[in-house]
């Protein structure tokens, strides 16, 4: 199906209708932003130990002499082979590809996973992610809090001493995810089933993990096979 077709004189006013909605989605995203940027932080140990290439690290070491730490916490399934690996935490993750424009910026980022840190390496390695890695280990319930893996958490160092700054997970994640925000530019949108989309639109996926997936793997995993890139994690 598909949309009503006009001239290009009325397609402009219905868009630009649009454009001043999206202005003020704009503006108060900018205002959410400044919100964020003035909460009170919270204190945390800097010595909690990770686990990365070198072996155990404290979490202060991770910022890497920065200022400030972004952090995806990804999930990990203990054992299971590369096409049983979280497909939500594939997707996000392999978004941060380019990560200078936030070094140039004070910022790095890293992934702490929930699963062992030789086993998950692996997997970056098979992904070909190019972001630092290490392992929660036995410091995740230190490191969460009480919450979940599948989240960003930003930290800001001074001196010696790591504060907390923010969190965010369910749909904040979708901050990291650029295909997300490229889709909902299209007509058809992300073509998932809880859009509201017109009727007779795409809806080929249910949000319950098969949006991520594709012929029983993680989407991104296919063009890496292709390439020839060993999935064997040797758990």
């Amino acid at each position: 199906m598909l949309p009503t077709v006009v001239g290009r004189t009325a397609w402009q006013a219905e868009l630009d209708q649009l454009l001043t909605r999206e202005k003020a989605h704009t503006r108060e995203g900018d205002a959410i932003a400044a919100a964020r940027r003035r909460l009170p932080m919270t204190e945390v140990d800097p010595h909690i130990p990770l686990i990365g290439a070198a072996g155990e690290v404290p979490l202060i070491e991770v910022f890497e002499g920065r200022t400030q730490l972004l952090t995806y916490l990804h999930m990990w399934h203990d054992g299971k082979p590369a096409d049983q690996q979280c497909e939500g935490c594939t997707f996000f993750t392999g978004h941060a590809l380019e990560l200078s424009y936030l070094h140039s910026r004070d910022v790095t980022y890293a992934t702490i996973c929930q699963g062992p840190y030789a086993e998950s390496a692996r997997y970056r390695d098979f992904m070909d992610w190019p972001m630092p890695w290490y392992s929660a280990g036995d410091s995740a319930e230190k490191l969460l809090a009480g919450r979940q893996f599948g989240a960003y958490v930003c930290y800001l160092r001074d001196g010696d001493r790591v504060f907390e700054t923010y969190w965010t997970t369910g749909r904040g994640t979708e901050a990291g995810a650029t295909s997300y925000h490229l889709l909902d530019l299209t007509v058809h949108g992300r073509q998932e089933t809880w859009e509201d989309s017109p009727d007779g639109w795409p809806q080929r996926y249910t949000p319950d993990g098969d949006e991520f997936r594709l012929h029983g793997r993680p989407t991104a995993q296919w063009s890496r096979l292709q390439a020839g890139r060993p999935d064997d994690l040797g758990g």
